[in-house]
């Protein structure tokens, strides 16, 4: 249970935390307004008291006029908040890699449309190799990944995985954030459940990142559900984490 509250220019929210215990987030303006966009479809808007955004973008430090690389956007429903929350001086990259779209090449076709649209005129698309993804061709303020680090572990080498952090390390620019929020599995499960459950291991997130170079500047507690004991397959209901890493300066 939650509720909203106005403060200054700001609305904060104190959440009764889905884990028992009491969690208060700042979320700006902006940010409330971009998850209030009427342009964002019924579908979408219905999912947001399960999924949270509000407080996921607050939590995720990311910012008017921010340039942003979305992993594997899927239906888009951060794309269009995150496109409102940077705004006309920001971007959004919506990312796939190229070699996922040898195979299903229509996968981004969801992200073309929507970067036609007048409302969504910031989002671009990009189709990077896995393991590049400084080929975008600019610093890049933020890298957000949502509900996907999992997957792109599937598949992958450890190797490529460090390939792959590593290229979003060298697109970051200094103190940049790399926001990922992931299905959680019980804790010293590592890997073992990402392609059944479709869940890992947030200590095994966190070496990955961190052997990239990255600082773990914070973890985010709101979408942690008590009462999931973390056996069944991952849906938006269950316990998912959030990590901020942080470039060094």
């Amino acid at each position: 249970m939650y509720r909203i509250l106005t403060l200054m220019s700001a609305t904060v929210i104190a959440l009764g935390s889905l884990s028992g215990a009491a969690l208060a987030q700042t979320v700006p303006a902006n940010i409330t307004a971009a998850v209030a966009d009427t342009a964002r479809p019924a579908e979408q808007h219905a999912d947001d008291a399960v999924r949270l955004p509000a407080e996921t973008i607050a939590f995720a430090k990311i910012e008017s006029g921010d340039v942003v690389a979305e992993l594997r956007p899927g239906g888009g429903y951060y794309t269009r908040i995150l496109s409102k929350v940077v705004g006309a001086n920001g971007k959004i990259y919506a990312v796939d890699s190229a070699e996922r779209l040898k195979d299903t090449p229509d996968r981004m076709d969801k992200m073309k449309k929507l970067a036609e649209e007048a409302a969504y005129s910031n989002v671009k698309v990009a189709t990077p190799p896995f393991a590049a993804l400084d080929e975008i061709g600019e610093p890049l303020d933020a890298v957000w990944t949502s509900d996907n680090y999992h997957d792109m572990i599937n598949g992958q080498t450890p190797e490529e995985m460090a390939a792959f952090n590593k290229s979003i390390f060298r697109a970051l620019k200094p103190g940049g954030i790399y926001f990922i929020l992931d299905h959680a599995a019980k804790e010293g499960t590592g890997l073992n459940d990402t392609k059944t459950l479709h869940r890992i291991d947030i200590a095994a997130v966190k070496e990955q990142v961190t052997a990239a170079g990255f600082t773990l500047e914070a973890e985010g507690d709101a979408l942690i559900r008590a009462s999931d004991d973390r056996t069944a397959k991952s849906a938006f209901e269950t316990s998912q984490f959030m990590l901020r890493f942080r470039k060094p300066e």
